[in-house]
């Protein structure tokens, strides 16, 4: 048995590939299994097991990422937003830095017990937090898969491998890079435990029902069918879901709560830090559904009353409440939390957030509530306990591991 993070994990008698379909909302899965073109997960959830899960709050790709890989919210790992703003230094930090990292991954310590583990992700951004501490096994991003090399992605020629050219960042390709290569290496390794990370590219641009994301769907489901025929047990979940956030016209429903603050209370009293900030912001603009508000000079009951009565919110909290109520670290947390409702998002100030790249979409995106819902769906069938534990509800989206590996009969 092998112990991380509180939970023992025994050793799999088959692979386990584990999916986390970014921005995979419930709606997708329910509206391609009710027009048919996704035959490999409707047989997974007749054979298996299929249900919907909590993923964490904020509701964005890296915290949930790295609590699926624990099996542990970010109270235990610590990475809790895509970006935040450092106490100790005043500066605003990208949080791709193994350093912020608290906890152990259940796919470092397979590794180390001599288990053969694979990551691949679609962004490179997610590529050292994912690998950090995997000892001998493969970690690459499809992002820069041209440029593997074996001293650093204990991999080569992955371009030779896939049979097809290195894909481009905003495209569907980027997610099915990373299906169709973790189909050769599990073909080519069989590897014990694998890991594949994927892009909400698609799911950022399109709603459900759509032509492009039905596209999406019926190759994902594809190679999912695929790698579940090859004898692995196949979990998938997601990070997050998504969200409509326009109106009815046209335009995006945002508050740009800066801007609120500083004519509110005056400038430089209050810094306004949004989580879902990375390099990757064409498809969403850097709005989100969960800001961070940093007091320097108000007084965070003041700044509380003005938030929670903005259109548009739904939940406002001190920074010990959004500790405790969303396993958060408390000493990176903002002295306020405030969280957007399903129809609306959180910026800055207008002037710095560029829309111009959403070439006519309406703007989908997350990181609230709303979007905690994911999809829980493993390709075999669940023991007497395990099952048990399924429909009781609480099924987190970092219990997939769990599953997979110990829940599977």
């Amino acid at each position: 048995m092998i112990r991380v993070n509180g939970i023992e994990y025994r050793r799999p008698e088959r692979p386990v590939v584990v999916v986390c379909i970014d921005g995979s909302d419930p709606a997708y899965h329910e509206r391609g299994l009710a027009d048919g073109i996704l035959p490999n997960m409707a047989r997974f959830a007749e054979t298996g097991f299929a249900g919907l899960a909590d993923g964490v709050v904020p509701s964005f790709t890296n915290p949930n990422n790295l609590s699926i890989v624990t099996g542990a919210p970010p109270a235990v790992h610590g990475i809790a937003g895509n970006f935040f703003l450092d106490p100790e230094t005043g500066a605003e930090v990208m949080m791709n830095d193994p350093a912020f990292l608290r906890a152990e991954s259940v796919l470092a310590a397979f590794s180390r017990a001599g288990a053969k583990v694979v990551v691949i992700t679609a962004k490179d951004k997610l590529r050292r937090l994912l690998g950090h501490g995997i000892e001998g096994g493969i970690c690459f991003s499809s992002e820069m898969a041209g440029g593997c090399t074996i001293e650093e992605h204990g991999i080569e020629d992955v371009l030779d491998l896939v049979g097809a050219p290195e894909p481009d960042v905003y495209s569907a390709e980027l997610s099915l890079f990373v299906m169709e290569a973790g189909i050769r290496i599990l073909e080519r390794d069989r590897p014990a435990i694998m890991y594949l990370s994927l892009t909400d590219y698609i799911q950022h641009k399109y709603a459900p029902g759509t032509p492009e994301s039905n596209a999406f769907y019926t190759a994902l489901d594809d190679a999912a069918g695929r790698l579940a025929k090859m004898g692995a047990v196949v979990g998938l979940t997601a990070d997050h879901g998504m969200n409509d956030k326009s109106a009815a016209d046209g335009p995006p429903n945002v508050i740009y709560l800066q801007s609120v603050l500083d004519e509110a209370i005056g400038v430089g009293l209050a810094r306004v830090i949004l989580p879902i900030t990375d390099p990757y912001v064409v498809h969403h603009g850097a709005l989100g559904g969960f800001a961070r508000v940093h007091c320097t000079g108000a007084e965070p009951e003041e700044i509380m009353e003005i938030v929670r009565n903005l259109p548009g919110i739904e939940a406002v909290h001190d920074r010990a409440g959004a500790a405790e109520t969303f396993s958060l670290p408390p000493d990176i947390e903002g002295d306020v939390v405030a969280i957007s409702d399903a129809s609306t998002v959180i910026g800055t100030s207008e002037e710095r957030h560029d829309l111009a790249a959403l070439a006519g979409h309406r703007l989908r995106s997350h990181g609230g509530i709303a979007e905690r819902r994911v999809p829980f769906v493993l390709s075999a069938p669940l023991n007497k306990s395990y099952a048990a534990r399924a429909t009781s509800g609480g099924l987190r989206n970092y219990d997939i591991f769990d599953f997979a590996i110990n829940g599977t009969a």
